[in-house]
C-alpha cells in the first residue's frame, strides 16, 4: 500500500485526526485520553459534534443502594430508539465495559432481565453502578466509536488488543533532491510515499538492505549528505550510487528512484523485464562490466522476493486474519500481503473472556485493529464474524474506499487463511508451553523464598555506568506469561549529591522515584491487591530483585520502609559468587541468612534469567545514553541556535571547536548572525 503527499489516499492520513473527531463525538477530553496510560478512567466532558450527546443522569432518581440489574432499569426507561455506544462503570469510577448497540434500548434491556447470562455478564452487570450514553446517528458510526473508546479506555470486561505496537513502512522521501530510502514509524508528516505495513522491523531492515543493491539509493540522513565531500564505503561496495557526490547524475538517480518505487508499488516483474533487457544490450556490446552491475541487481530484486517467503498469485492487496482457541487462550495470526508480496505476519493474543467462541473474539479484535491503521481493500479471515457487513462498513468510510471481508471457501485466498491458521495454532502452542513452564516457576520462586502467595508481578532493577558516567538504572518486569517489556521502565540519576560510582545511593535514588509515583499514582498496594477478582496486570510488585548484595538491599529496604511499604513487599538481593561465576550467586532475603541454590535448581536458571535481562537493558540504556552524549554539539546547547544556523556554521567553520575559537566580527560574517547572536555565541564558549 502506498501514500503520497501529493495525493493522499485517505486511509493513509494520519489516524490522529480521525480519532480527535471520535473524542468529540464520545465527549472526551484528548489530552486526559493520551495521558492515561493505565487505562483508567477518562472524565466525559459535553462538546460539540456530528452526533448527540445525550445526558443519561439528567433527572434520574439516586441509584444508592441498588443493584445493578436495578441500575441499568433506571436508564432503560429514559433510552431512546437510537443506535449509540453505551459504557457500564464500577462504584470506583472505573469503566467495566464499552459496547454498541443499533437500538441502545433493546440492547441495554436485555441486560435488565438477568437471565440467560453467562456468568462473566452476570458479573458485570453485578458491578455496575452507573452508565454513560452517546447517542450516534448510525450504527457504522457507532462500531467506530466503540473501538475508539475501547482501545483508549481498555475496558475490563471488553474483549482487549493488548499489542498495539505500529507497524513500520519503508519511506521514499519527496522533500529531496536525491530522495533516501529509510525506515518509518509513526505520524506521516515527512513528505515522500509511504510503503506497507511490514510485519517487523527486520522485515523492513532486510528489503531496505536488499533495495540497496538493487536501486543504489541512499540511506544517509539529509545532514550527512550535505556534508559529504567524497563518497562512504557504501559506494565502494556498490551499495549506494553517491548523488552526494555527484557520482550519478541527477536525472540518473532519478531513474533509481522511479524503478525503486514502481517495483515497491508492485511492477516488480516490469522491473525485472527492464534490467533483464539492459543487461543484454551491455553484454551484445561487449560492455561486460555494466552488464555484470545489473547481473547483481537482478539478483537482489530475486532476493527480496524470495525471502518473504508464500507470495500469491491472485491476491494484490490483503490482510488475513486467522484464530486458533486452545486452553483458555486465543491467538490471531496476521498476514500481510502488499503488491502481490508477503510482507510478514505477526501473532496476537488478545485478553477475551474464555466463555467467548472464536467469531466473537475476532470481531472485536477486527474492529480494534484498523482503529488506527491503513485498511487494505480485501480482509481475508478464518471464522464469519457477526456484524461482518457492519464492519466492512465502518473499515470502508474510516479508509473511504470500498473494503471487502471475506471468508474464503475454495481456491488460493483459501490455502492463504489455512497457511495464517497453522501459524496461529503454532503460535498458541508456544505460549501456552510457555505460560506453563512460567507457572511452574513463580510456584518455585514462592517456595524457595518463603513468599505467601505466588508473584503475578516481579520487578528486578540494575544500575549500570562507567566510573559514575551517564549513570542510568533499569527496570524489568516479569509475570505469569513472561518479560512484560511494555511496563520496562529506565531512570536516568539525576541526583547531584551521589558520589560517582556509589551504586547504594544510585539504586537509593531509582527505588524512591519508582516507588513514590506508584503511591502518588495507584495508591497503597493493600487496596490494589485486595482485589483478587480483577485479572489486570497489577500494577504493584509482589517482589522485587536487586542485583547487588547486602549493601544494595539495605539501601532499598530503607527506602521501603520510609514509605511504609517493608510489611508488603519482599525485596531480595541477587550478589554474584566470590568468582563470580553463574551459578554460585548468593541470595539476601530478610530474616534469613545468605544462602546459595544448588547449581541445576531450576528456579536458580530462572532468576538468572531475570538479572541477565536487567543486566542487558541497563547495560544497552547507559550505551544509548553515552552515545547520545559523544556526538552531542556544544552549539546544540546555545540558545538561539537552531538547525539552519547550526549548519550554516559547520559549513563556514568546519568543526565547533573552530567555532569557538571565533572572533564575534568572524561570527557576523555567517548569514544569519547578527551582532547579538554572535555575542552570545562568543560569550558562551568564553564562559565555558
Amino acid at each position: 500500500m502506498t501514500g503520497s503527499d501529493k495525493k493522499t489516499p485517505a486511509h493513509h492520513l494520519d489516524p490522529e485526526a480521525e480519532d480527535d473527531r471520535m473524542n468529540e463525538i464520545a465527549g472526551l477530553d484528548l489530552d486526559e485520553a493520551d495521558n492515561d496510560d493505565e487505562g483508567e478512567t477518562v472524565a466525559a466532558t459535553p462538546s460539540p459534534a456530528d452526533s448527540i450527546q445525550w445526558d443519561s443522569s439528567d433527572g434520574l432518581p439516586d441509584t444508592e443502594g441498588l443493584s445493578g440489574q436495578d441500575i441499568i432499569n433506571t436508564f432503560v426507561k429514559r433510552l431512546p430508539n437510537n443506535p449509540g455506544v453505551y459504557r457500564m462503570f464500577n462504584k470506583d469510577g472505573d469503566v467495566l465495559y464499552v459496547g454498541k448497540a443499533r437500538n441502545l434500548k433493546k440492547r441495554v434491556s436485555n441486560y435488565a432481565r438477568g437471565i440467560g447470562h453467562s456468568n462473566r455478564i452476570t458479573r458485570m452487570i453485578r458491578e455496575t453502578a452507573t452508565m454513560e450514553f452517546v447517542v450516534t446517528r448510525t450504527e457504522t458510526e457507532a462500531l467506530l466509536l466503540e473501538a475508539n473508546l475501547i482501545k483508549r479506555l481498555r475496558p475490563r470486561f471488553n474483549v482487549l488488543l493488548r499489542d498495539d505496537k505500529s507497524f513500520p513502512y519503508i519511506l521514499l522521501t519527496g522533500d529531496h533532491r536525491a530522495p533516501g530510502i529509510f525506515k518509518h514509524r509513526g505520524a506521516r508528516t515527512r513528505k515522500g510515499d509511504y510503503f506497507g505495513p511490514f510485519a517487523s522491523a527486520g522485515a523492513v531492515n532486510r528489503t531496505i538492505n536488499a533495495l540497496q543493491r538493487a536501486f543504489l539509493l541512499r540511506t544517509c540522513t539529509d545532514s550527512v549528505f550535505e556534508t559529504r565531500t567524497r563518497p562512504c564505503l557504501l559506494y565502494q561496495i556498490k551499495r549506494c550510487s553517491a548523488p552526494c557526490t555527484q557520482e550519478i547524475s541527477d536525472a540518473a538517480y532519478g531513474e533509481l528512484v522511479a524503478e525503486a518505487k514502481a517495483f515497491l508499488s508492485g511492477k516488480s516483474q516490469s522491473v525485472k523485464d527492464h534490467l533483464a533487457k539492459a543487461m543484454q544490450e551491455a553484454s551484445d556490446t561487449l560492455d561486460f562490466e555494466r552488464a555484470a552491475v545489473y547481473r547483481d541487481r537482478l539478483a537482489a530484486l530475486s532476493h527480496v522476493q524470495s525471502y518473504q517467503g508464500i507470495n500469491p498469485q491472485t491476491v494484490e492487496e490483503a490482510d488475513v486474519f486467522a484464530i486458533h482457541q486452545e486452553g483458555g487462550m486465543t491467538c490471531i495470526q496476521v498476514f500481510f500481503f502488499r503488491t502481490g508480496q508477503n510482507w510478514g505476519n505477526r501473532a496476537y493474543f488478545p485478553k477475551a473472556d474464555s466463555t467467548l467462541g472464536p467469531a466473537e473474539v475476532l470481531g472485536a479484535f477486527l474492529s480494534q485493529f484498523y482503529d488506527d491503521k491503513p485498511c487494505p481493500r480485501l480482509v481475508l479471515l478464518s471464522e464469519a464474524v457477526d456484524d461482518q457487513a457492519l464492519i466492512a462498513e465502518a473499515l470502508s468510510t474510516r479508509a473511504e474506499h470500498k473494503v471487502q471481508i471475506l471468508v474464503p471457501r475454495r481456491g488460493e485466498k483459501k490455502d492463504l487463511v489455512d497457511h495464517a491458521h497453522t501459524n496461529a495454532r503454532e503460535a498458541l502452542g508456544r505460549r501456552l508451553a510457555e505460560t506453563s513452564s512460567q507457572a511452574r516457576l513463580l510456584r518455585g520462586l514462592a517456595e524457595t523464598f518463603g513468599l505467601e502467595r505466588v508473584p503475578r508481578r516481579i520487578e528486578v532493577y540494575d544500575n549500570s555506568h562507567i566510573m559514575g558516567t551517564n549513570a542510568v538504572g533499569g527496570m524489568i518486569v516479569a509475570g505469569p506469561e513472561g518479560f512484560v517489556k511494555n511496563q520496562y521502565r529506565k531512570f536516568n540519576i539525576r541526583s547531584t549529591d551521589i558520589t560517582p560510582g556509589d551504586d547504594f545511593g544510585m539504586m537509593r535514588e531509582v527505588i524512591e522515584r519508582r516507588f513514590t509515583r506508584l503511591v502518588k499514582e495507584h495508591g497503597t498496594p493493600d487496596a490494589h491487591q485486595s482485589d483478587g477478582d480483577n485479572d489486570a496486570f497489577p500494577a504493584w510488585p509482589d517482589l522485587i530483585l536487586i542485583d547487588g548484595g547486602q549493601g544494595q538491599v539495605g539501601a532499598v529496604r530503607q527506602i521501603l520502609a520510609q514509605l511504609g511499604l517493608e510489611k508488603v513487599i519482599t525485596a531480595i538481593g541477587i550478589a554474584k559468587g566470590v568468582d563470580r561465576e553463574a551459578g554460585r550467586e548468593r541470595f539476601f532475603v530478610e530474616g534469613k541468612a545468605p544462602f546459595t541454590l544448588p547449581p541445576r535448581d531450576p528456579v536458580l536458571y530462572f532468576i538468572q534469567r531475570l538479572r541477565d535481562e536487567a543486566h542487558r537493558f541497563a547495560i544497552g540504556t547507559h550505551r544509548a545514553r553515552r552515545k547520545k552524549e559523544m556526538v552531542k554539539n556544544p552549539l546544540d546547547e546555545i540558545p538561539g541556535i537552531g538547525p539552519a544556523r547550526k549548519r550554516a556554521l559547520l559549513h563556514h567553520f568546519g568543526t565547533a571547536k573552530a567555532v569557538s575559537r571565533a572572533a564575534v566580527e568572524d561570527l557576523m560574517q555567517i548569514e544569519g548572525i547578527s551582532e547579538a547572536m554572535a555575542r552570545t555565541i562568543h560569550d558562551y564558549f568564553r564562559e565555558r
